[in-house]
């Protein structure tokens, strides 16, 4: 079984939980408004990519991300090229690893049961013109 859905934006990753202090001296630990946004925007492609798409409650999954950043307005013509061709990678944030988590957090209980049944996953980072979030998602066999 195989999904495969993209995300057009720039890549974005799970900013961590902010806590508050409320006036009566509890907290509140809530989920930044951008991290919201994207995780649903995540959602919506793969149900719009996708449909109902959904991998079996028991099945392990191998996902596969492709992160596409601008290419900075600010970078030589040379250097622009090179982005492109590839041989220039970027080294900025978000890192991988958030990119995985807003990705597969968005997709609990839409494309698969829960993240924990990706038992591999790889993400690559390159620059393009048209920045976005390639996602591929596997059914591992053995």
């Amino acid at each position: 079984m195989k999904a495969k859905f993209s995300v057009l934006g720039e890549p974005q990753g799970k900013a961590r939980a902010r806590t508050v202090r409320l006036k009566n001296g509890a907290s509140h630990t809530y989920t930044p408004d951008e991290t919201v946004l994207y995780e649903n925007l995540v959602r919506t492609e793969y149900r719009r990519q996708c449909g109902t798409v959904k991998f079996p409650d028991n099945a392990m999954l191998d996902m596969r991300i492709i992160a596409y950043y601008t290419i900075p307005a600010s970078a030589s013509k040379k250097r622009k090229r090179l982005m492109e061709d590839g041989d220039i990678r970027p080294t900025k944030k978000p890192d991988m690893d958030n990119i995985v988590k807003a990705v597969s957090d968005a997709l609990n209980q839409v494309a698969f049961r829960d993240d924990s049944q990706v038992v591999d996953c790889q993400v690559r980072k390159f620059y393009s013109t048209q920045p976005r979030v390639e996602v591929t998602i596997l059914t591992v066999n053995n």
